[in-house]
């Protein structure tokens, strides 16, 4: 393998576990008692319609409510909408927060928010784009503070990056550097021969070959010549090491090895690129991994994503829903049954959601000031709504949270203190964040 490649990928394997060590004699203890383990961040990119899924609006005029009803679920009292049968079924282990919200209303800018907990210092463009003194992804900042183990990346992210013309902001390190930044998928997990190329060996270097750091090394490109010449030397430094460990890792291998699961189990969570994607992400956590980003679209333009600006009822009915509702509620099953939600934080959000009132082409447009997110696992109170919005869902009415809060939430849920502070490349200080955790939703308060 060309190590020299990885680091466009997201994964400098050296660079990784040098940061590893160094984080490692900084960081304090915590008591792991009540701490989750992994989180699962699913991102739908565009913004679905709040309105026509988690926070409908029965009683509200045509042009607010829309064309779908409302469904019970499983909790006495919350409904949502009737093309969420898989979900209003496991909905007692769901928390569904119904007051986020913020200001920044273009793509780009409101994915800061989301992924990141942070307004963007640009302000709201709709083109902005990660610079190196940007803020970090929550896979990064955990990265950055928290010990993991080695044969296993911490944060993983698939099955693409997203794209809204430049790279979507909100997906890497940041200032916290490329050492932080996730080891990322790049191929579908529902083609037939899925495989991590990054993690797979050339035909003719075995595993064998491998353990011959000589013979391997010498077959590196130009990025890798300093190691062949430590290793030369038999200086090869205990991070180079642990890179190659991990590229021989059973542990790693297996747990992107989708042929391992059942065939009635793939068809539970959706033969389509997001049912296989959630899959690999519980295989992931169930192998060590601290934080996997679920990405569900990713392609330019308003057909391939969640921004219905025109048809929105027709794309969510026959297009966007039935696969997110089955993916989602087979990940929540999976995770219960297998003994690993309590400790598996999950988060399902957008960037934004969408307008109250349904425009001249059948759409919802972009709106930041009060959407839906969902919870579950990692000590999640289930069956939960929290907060509401007001009778159009235009904004909060009652118990407003902010993507601050949700990001002061999962760090706090790792054993992170929110008032932690991280510098960025100017030596300015930034808290994790300034939001507050949201105790009351779970059941470790």
């Amino acid at each position: 393998m060309q190590i020299g490649t990885l680091g466009c990928l997201g994964l400098s394997l050296p660079r990784l576990f040098e940061a590893e060590s160094a984080r490692a004699a900084r960081s304090h203890d915590v008591d792991s008692a009540g701490n989750v383990k992994s989180c699962i961040v699913l991102f739908y990119y565009g913004g679905p319609s709040h309105l026509d899924t988690w926070d409908m609006k029965p009683d509200a005029a045509a042009e607010v409510r829309g064309e779908f009803r409302p469904i019970a679920t499983r909790v006495s009292g919350v409904r949502v909408c009737e093309h969420l049968p898989h979900s209003a079924r496991v909905m007692d282990k769901l928390a569904v927060i119904r007051s986020f919200h913020h200001q920044m209303g273009n793509h780009n800018s409101a994915a800061v928010e989301a992924l990141c907990g942070r307004t963007p210092l640009k302000g709201d463009l709709e083109l902005l784009a990660d610079d190196p003194n940007s803020f970090p992804c929550y896979g990064s900042a955990l990265s950055y503070l928290t010990p993991g183990s080695r044969d296993v990346p911490i944060h993983v992210a698939l099955p693409h990056v997203m794209h809204n013309v430049v790279v979507l902001p909100g997906q890497n390190a940041g200032f916290l550097g490329a050492a932080h930044n996730p080891f990322q998928v790049t191929r579908d997990p529902n083609e037939p021969d899925f495989r991590v190329g990054e993690l797979a060996l050339p035909g003719d270097v075995s595993a064998a070959r491998l353990d011959d750091r000589q013979s391997l090394l010498s077959g590196l490109d130009a990025q890798t010549r300093q190691a062949e010449r430590l290793a030369e030397k038999g200086s090869m430094t205990v991070h180079q090491e642990k890179a190659f460990d991990l590229l021989r890792s059973e542990k790693v291998r297996r747990a992107f090895d989708l042929s391992r699961e059942s065939d009635v189990l793939r068809e539970r969570y959706g033969r389509n690129t997001l049912g296989q994607s959630l899959l690999l992400a519980r295989r992931l956590v169930e192998a060590g991994v601290r934080l996997v980003n679920v990405n569900d679209k990713i392609i330019n333009g308003q057909l391939a994503n969640w921004d219905s600006h025109e048809n929105n009822f027709g794309r969510l009915k026959n297009d966007l829903l039935p696969p997110a509702d089955r993916g989602f509620s087979a990940l929540i099953e999976d995770l219960d049954a297998r003994g690993l939600l309590a400790s598996t934080l999950v988060v399902a959000l957008a960037e934004f959601g969408r307008s109250p009132k349904i425009n001249k082409s059948a759409g919802r447009d972009h709106w930041p000031g009060c959407y839906s997110i969902v919870l579950a696992g990692g000590g999640v109170k289930g069956g939960v709504v929290h907060g509401s919005s007001d009778r159009i869902g235009a904004y909060p009415d009652a118990d407003p949270v902010t993507p601050a809060d949700l990001a002061a939430t999962l760090f706090w849920r790792f054993g992170l203190d929110p008032a932690t502070e991280v510098q960025d490349l100017t030596g300015k200080p930034y808290r994790l964040t300034d939001g507050e955790p949201l105790r009351q939703l779970f059941s470790q308060s």
